[in-house]
């Protein structure tokens, strides 16, 4: 995912590390992020994400190694708020205020006007409640309100920080349609979560962490692509079981009962990089009754909670 240089849009970390004390949040982390994709920062809570996020934003001073957009630390970048918008919480919000006043107090320092405001309430679709005090407004309503306000100065990177967090099922649909058509505009979009579930319908990229390290940066598409597809097969028919394993060439192992295998033992296998419905058309082709065709492949979350794991337990080792 690294580029060749730091052009407009893109987000560069490198060798990036924080420590409070002895506690080592962010340790010798490393990515790029284009523009023009949503990529999804990945990583259970306490990783290190929002720490790096921070750092991104100025808000905290890296121990070592850089954190630039653009080419240029956050403090560097004369109008901030016209080239990055970033909402790291979604309650940092003056409860007496209405959305639209909300808005107003942050327009003027993004060079944004009345009717901006009031076109992005409508966009984020907090129109009807833009004369609403926010205090009364739901976990979702004040999320989407967090995105307007990063949205004010038209800027080119987007840092959002858990933003689906609060959201009804409606709600994250619609975010994800969103987030798809800022990237389509060209913008940088980070989203960052702990649950590759909330994201994976919606980003390009992945960037997962882990005990603040890097465990893996990659397309989607690759990521995807290390999932294995493994299918488990019984038959009362031992011998025709084994016969057509073998006449497919299909690797086999785990040969043996079936996990809460009932009182009569079922002899099966476990197949590696067949679909059921391959070993299903196979099976009825070759007249061999099956008791269980279960799909047992390791799907994305999987790959997700095996990879974040392993980090966790090394770096505790």
């Amino acid at each position: 995912m690294e580029l060749p240089d730091d052009g407009p849009g893109t987000v560069s970390v490198r060798n990036l590390t924080k420590h409070f004390g002895s506690v080592h949040a962010v340790q010798d982390l490393s990515f790029d992020i284009r523009p023009g994709r949503v990529t999804g920062f990945l990583g259970p809570n306490g990783s290190g994400k929002t720490t790096t996020l921070r750092m991104l934003l100025g808000l905290a001073t890296p121990t070592s190694g850089t954190a630039t957009i653009s080419g240029r630390s956050y403090a560097d970048i004369p109008q901030p708020l016209r080239e990055v918008g970033a909402a790291l919480e979604a309650t940092s919000f003056h409860p007496g205020r209405t959305g639209l006043d909300h808005l107003r107090t942050y327009a003027p320092y993004a060079g944004a006007d009345d009717a901006r405001c009031v076109g992005l309430l409508e966009q984020v679709g907090l129109g009807p409640a833009a004369r609403r005090r926010v205090g009364g407004y739901s976990l979702g309503m004040r999320q989407r309100l967090a995105l307007a306000t990063t949205l004010l100065g038209d800027p080119q990177v987007l840092l959002l920080d858990e933003p689906s967090n609060g959201l009804d099922p409606e709600g994250i649909r619609w975010l994800r349609g969103f987030l798809r058509h800022l990237a389509a505009l060209g913008k940088t979009v980070l989203v960052s979560s702990h649950m590759l579930s909330e994201v994976q319908q919606s980003v390009d990229d992945v960037v997962i962490i882990a005990a603040g390290r890097l465990v893996h940066a990659s397309s989607m598409a690759e990521l995807s692509a290390l999932a294995s597809t493994t299918t488990l097969v019984a038959s009362p028919d031992a011998a025709g079981l084994k016969a057509l394993v073998a006449s497919r060439g299909w690797t086999a192992h785990s040969l043996g009962e079936p996990p809460d295998a009932p009182t009569t033992p079922t002899p099966s296998v476990e197949l590696d990089g067949v679909t059921t419905a391959e070993v299903g058309a196979a099976a009825f082709a070759a007249g061999l009754e099956l008791h269980t065709l279960m799909d047992k492949s390791e799907g994305l979350e999987d790959i997700f909670l095996r990879m974040i794991a392993s980090d966790v337990d090394g770096a505790a080792r």
